[in-house]
């Protein structure tokens, strides 16, 4: 089972207030593993840009993602743009950055299929 296997398989864990956001070197070691994700906002958010056939599918799209951040409990930013471009953007909010949660929902919004 590949990394990004393993995280998709994980849960995501409640964050209390204190909770620390990852090194550099863990995120860059986990983000390694996702390559359609970029590490931005100087290392605290995760990003990825999907463009989807139509409004239609990007709409399907978001509901599914939004059925998945319930489930979890761990919810990205949203975007959609000129009707068809979706933009996800994960951090840990009580963290301030980045932590295995961010990782762990990224693995799976990967094994969404539109």
């Amino acid at each position: 089972m590949s990394r990004s296997e393993s995280l998709a398989s994980a849960v995501c864990q409640p964050c209390q207030g204190n909770t620390p956001s990852l090194s550099a070197t863990a995120i860059e070691r986990y983000a390694s593993e996702l390559p359609q994700w970029r590490v931005v906002d100087e290392g605290r958010r995760l990003r990825r840009e999907v463009v989807v056939r139509d409004f239609t599918t990007a709409l399907e799209y978001l509901g599914r993602l939004g059925i998945l951040a319930e489930q979890e409990g761990h919810h990205p930013d949203l975007h959609l743009t000129k009707y068809r471009h979706v933009a996800i953007e994960l951090w840990t909010h009580k963290a301030g950055g980045l932590t295995e949660n961010d990782f762990i929902m990224a693995a799976k919004i990967d094994q969404i299929r539109m």
